[in-house]
C-alpha cells in the first residue's frame, strides 16, 4: 500500500488506527501542538510507514482483544524504524503481546475515571501531575476504557503507572522510546492529557512547532498543483464533507483541469441533489457531471 503525498517539510507523527472510537482526538490534540500527524489503518504495512518518515509512532486504542488471535497488531516496521512509540489502550496492550510480555481479559471491565499513580521517573511523565499523595506520589485524574489489562511487562520495559484496578497503567522502554499507557490521553477527562501527548511529540519525538491549520488550505493547494501539473482531474462528489472539502481544494488549485461527477442515486435528503449542484456548479463555478440514477 503506497503512502499518501505528504508535507516532507514538516516534522511528522504517524497514528496507526486500531478501530478506536477517540483516534480522531489524538490526531486533533497533536496538531493542537502544531505537529502534522495523519491517521492510517493499523495495516497500512512497513513500506508505506517507512515513506512517511515519521518522527514518532501512535498506536491508538481499539474494540478488539489481543488475547485471540486473529485481533490487529502492529507492523513489523513499528518496532523497527527506531523512532519513539506511544501505545494507548489497546495499542498498549498490543505493544505489550508483540514484545514479549503478556496481557489477559480483566474479571471486570473498567470505563470511567480512575486515579493513575506516576511511578518512577519516565520522561514521559516527568513533572506532570495533577496533585501529588501524602507520600509525595505524582497522581493523575485520567479516563479508562478498557477489558484486558496488561499483566506482565515485556523485557526491557519497567512500570510507570499504576491503578487500584490496573496494576500495569503504564509503561515504558526508555532506551527504546518505547512508551505505553491504559488510559486515554486524548480525551479532555484525562485532564493533562495534551500536556503527555505534547511530552511525547516535543520532549521524545522532537518534533518542531512548524505546522498550524491555518496554513493547511495553501499547503494542500501548492502541493496539489505541484502534482497534478498539466493533467485533468475527476473526483467523485457525493456533497458530504470530504468530498466535497477536496473538490474545493483541488479547484482551488487547478480550476478548470477538475472535472467532478455527481450520481444523484436516489437516496439523498429532499433537494439535496439540487443543492450539491448549485453550490459547486454555480456558487464555486466548478464543471460538475449530474448523472440521474434514480431510476
Amino acid at each position: 500500500m503506497a503512502a499518501p503525498p505528504v508535507f516532507d517539510s514538516h516534522s511528522k507523527i504517524l497514528i496507526l488506527d486500531f478501530g478506536a472510537q477517540y483516534t480522531q482526538l489524538i490526531a486533533r490534540r497533536l496538531r493542537e501542538t502544531h505537529v502534522y500527524c495523519e491517521i492510517h489503518p493499523f495495516d497500512v504495512g512497513d513500506e508505506a510507514i517507512l515513506a512517511f518518515a515519521p518522527k514518532g509512532i501512535v498506536l491508538s486504542g481499539g474494540p478488539a482483544s489481543v488475547t485471540e488471535s486473529a485481533t490487529p497488531r502492529a507492523p513489523d516496521a513499528v518496532w523497527t524504524l527506531g523512532v519513539p512509540v506511544l501505545g494507548i489502550c489497546y495499542g498498549m496492550q498490543a505493544m505489550a503481546a508483540q514484545l514479549g510480555g503478556k496481557v489477559e481479559p480483566g474479571k471486570v471491565r473498567e470505563f470511567g475515571y480512575a486515579e493513575v499513580r506516576a511511578r518512577g521517573h519516565s520522561a514521559l511523565f516527568k513533572g506532570i501531575e495533577d496533585r501529588s499523595s501524602a507520600e509525595g506520589h505524582g497522581l493523575l485524574d485520567v479516563w479508562m476504557s478498557h477489558g484486558d489489562k496488561v499483566t506482565a511487562l515485556p523485557p526491557g520495559f519497567t512500570l510507570i503507572a499504576s491503578s487500584d484496578a490496573c496494576a500495569i497503567a503504564g509503561m515504558a522502554d526508555e532506551t527504546r522510546r518505547f512508551y505505553a499507557v491504559q488510559f486515554h490521553p486524548e480525551v479532555t477527562h484525562t485532564k493533562q492529557g495534551a500536556a503527555i501527548l505534547a511530552r511525547f511529540a516535543h520532549d521524545i519525538c522532537r518534533c518542531g512547532q512548524d505546522w498550524n491549520m491555518v496554513d493547511y488550505a495553501g499547503e494542500a493547494v501548492a502541493k496539489i498543483r505541484a502534482q497534478v501539473g498539466d493533467e485533468e482531474v475527476i473526483l467523485g462528489l457525493s456533497g458530504g464533507v470530504d468530498s466535497s472539502v477536496a473538490a474545493a481544494l483541488i479547484h482551488k488549485a487547478i480550476g478548470a483541469q477538475l472535472t467532478c461527477v455527481f450520481v444523484d442515486h436516489g437516496l439523498l435528503r429532499l433537494n439535496e441533489a439540487a443543492q450539491v449542484m448549485d453550490t459547486f456548479a454555480r456558487n464555486l463555478g466548478v464543471r460538475v457531471i449530474h448523472v440521474d440514477a434514480t431510476i
